[in-house]
């Protein structure tokens, strides 16, 4: 499939000969630079992206292998904690242990937010920014372990000869009401601590499938107006009830690589190319409510994976080179960032770029391509990949992610809690074993 980058010299061979846009710096120093955004201070240019565990408590309170992740990624060095998506309402999660948050645990939340914070002073002499996903899993509902879907429209493409139930597409009083949740999310994250909330746009959960919802009826389908409404709006009310200096986001799909009138980010002209146009004109629209930063995402990491985070291995032979994805995800948000300067942005999909990572984003933020690197499956594997690249200037190659899937394997497995299979053995080779079914 391909090959993960353990050597700088192979991957700018790789680079010239696939005639990719992916530029590198010699130098990491720029990811030690502190990031302003608002009254907050982000101490340097290096985040963890929201890696779900799958590993909280029946009522959606952190458990024991949620706090031990968070120590680590705490202790690790990396500037920005984008914790992992937190249901909002109990039929939006995504399986029987997602995080949840409400009033009856939300002491459980504040006392895991104390601790993170107290690990990164000890840990690196600063505190790092904790931002919360909020999320409604939408079409990958299942909250009790069986398959329990809340779309917003059919899709042929993932549904194929067996659509869901029309009963299951939700009606415009469900979506006022996640609207609602949203918000009162944003209210329990601040109150718990967090310094910011992420209302969840990405990977076809159901905020980020109303994007495509062109031929929807209703308030929340059809123009580009109301298939951005529940951001929109859910934006608009975090930011009223929330204090002045709470970071109010998105982790958000700029391009789903799917053909119109089902993915969005692309022409309707019936090819996949990443177009523009439509991202630009949200990021612009929230940029006007106040939105200072996003993290821009792409593809469906159920239906299409090379797309948002390509693989060496995995379950399918992508049909592109890993490296190709890679530029496709960097170089759109360096597009998006030259479309709407103003806007912090933070990358996803270096994991694959091996030891080159820390290097292609440094040559990135330097051009003003983006503001933030950040780093998902490597935060599993390698929690304190942060500390390395501040003080060697590189990530170690013995520690790299191997982009081997494993971490996915076991979450798709019921009951599976996913972790690094080859760097945290101890922990998660025997789940593994368990879960996957192998040796």
């Amino acid at each position: 499939m391909g090959k993960l980058y353990t050597d700088i010299c192979s991957f700018q061979e790789d680079n010239l000969t696939l005639q990719v846009n992916l530029p590198f710096s010699q130098s990491t120093d720029v990811l030690k630079l502190p990031l302003q955004i608002g009254a907050k201070t982000v101490p340097n240019r290096l985040a963890c992206q929201p890696m779900e565990g799958c590993d909280g408590t029946a009522d959606g309170s952190p458990d024991v292998l949620t706090a031990r992740r968070y120590d680590r990624l705490a202790r690790g060095g990396a500037g920005l904690i984008w914790f992992e998506a937190t249901a909002v309402l109990k039929e939006g999660r995504a399986n029987p242990r997602q995080l949840f948050i409400c009033e009856d645990n939300l002491a459980d939340f504040k006392r895991q937010v104390d601790t993170i914070k107290t690990a990164g002073i000890h840990a690196n002499g600063k505190e790092p920014i904790i931002i919360m996903q909020a999320t409604h899993s939408g079409r990958y509902s299942k909250p009790d372990g069986v398959q329990a879907p809340l779309i917003v429209y059919n899709n042929p493409i993932f549904e194929k000869d067996k659509p869901i139930d029309a009963s299951h597409i939700v009606t415009d009083a469900y979506l006022d009401h996640v609207l609602e949740a949203m918000v009162h999310s944003a209210e329990l994250a601040e109150q718990a601590g967090f310094d910011g909330v992420d209302l969840k746009c990405c990977h076809r959960y159901l905020n980020s499938e109303l994007l495509s919802a062109y031929e929807r009826p209703g308030r929340y389908g059809g123009s580009l107006e109301n298939r951005t409404r529940l951001l929109r709006e859910s934006i608009r009310g975090a930011k009223e009830v929330c204090g002045r200096d709470f970071i109010i986001t998105s982790r958000l799909n700029v391009y789903d690589g799917f053909p119109y009138p089902y993915g969005f980010g692309v022409a309707q002209d019936g090819c996949t190319a990443f177009d523009p146009a439509e991202p630009v004109w949200l990021l612009r629209q929230l940029s006007k409510l106040g939105v200072q930063r996003l993290n821009i995402t792409m593809g469906n990491p159920y239906f299409n994976p090379h797309v948002n985070r390509p693989y060496a291995s995995g379950s399918y032979e992508p049909p592109e080179n890993p490296l190709e994805g890679v530029a496709r995800m960097l170089n759109g948000t360096a597009l998006l960032k030259k479309a709407v300067p103003e806007m912090k942005l933070m990358c996803s999909a270096l994991s694959y770029l091996g030891v080159a990572a820390a290097h292609v984003a440094a040559a990135f933020i330097e051009q003003g391509g983006f503001d933030l690197a950040g780093f998902g499956r490597t935060a599993l594997a390698y929690p304190d990949f942060a500390k390395d690249i501040l003080t060697d200037g590189e990530m170690k190659r013995d520690k790299i992610c191997l982009c081997c899937s494993k971490c996915t394997q076991i979450m798709r497995q019921p009951g599976g809690t996913p972790g690094c299979v080859v760097r945290d053995r101890d922990v998660y080779l025997p789940i593994y074993r368990e879960k996957c079914g192998a040796k």
